[in-house]
């Protein structure tokens, strides 16, 4: 990251910027912005026969491969400046998992974490999926995906972490209201 401490709108401090994060400071917090996103979009996507679309990938802060659901930013690309956030979660599920949805709702919204980032999270239920191709992600990424039966996905998951993968926290969020929208 450049080092630059200049101010911002709002009493915003910028202590550093990078390409793809910021660095701030605002009421004595230190804290990290994404410059340019509009929303973060995640997927809880579930297959007509039951079963939750997962994904895994190597993420080099935590030097692992973490498990994880589809998810992908909104306002990232040029051409995307304007994407809703809705749209924005439809690309990243057929970029990243090869699925298509017939249906989208959103589910709720808030922070991954509310200590560090400005970041704030929508999940979305995609129902009605289509596989219109294999995924993987797009150019840098390595994306594989899973397909995992709703009632075994937590024992399935624990059997991953004992093979050495990391469980993202916001999978069992994910998975908490599937459960709840599937029973309801």
């Amino acid at each position: 990251m450049e080092s630059s401490s200049r101010e911002a709108p709002c009493g915003l401090e910028v202590l550093a910027t990078g390409k793809h994060l910021r660095l701030v400071r605002r009421g004595g917090w230190e804290f990290v912005e994404r410059p340019g996103i509009t929303g973060i979009a995640i997927l809880v996507a579930l297959t007509n026969d039951g079963q939750i679309v997962l994904i895994e990938q190597y993420r080099e802060p935590v030097g692992a491969f973490v498990i994880e659901l589809p998810a992908g930013l909104a306002g990232d690309e040029t051409e995307g400046a304007h994407e809703p956030l809705a749209a924005a979660a439809l690309r990243e599920l057929q970029e990243e998992t090869g699925f298509a949805a017939g249906a989208i709702e959103e589910l709720f919204s808030g922070p991954p974490s509310a200590g560090l980032s400005s970041e704030i999270l929508t999940f979305f239920l995609a129902t009605d999926l289509t596989r219109t191709g294999s995924g993987g992600g797009v150019a840098g990424e390595a994306i594989t995906v899973h397909t995992v039966p709703l009632g075994s996905a937590v024992s399935w998951l624990m059997q991953r972490q004992s093979e050495g993968r990391l469980i993202d926290p916001k999978v069992l969020a994910g998975l908490l209201f599937a459960e709840v929208k599937c029973n309801s």
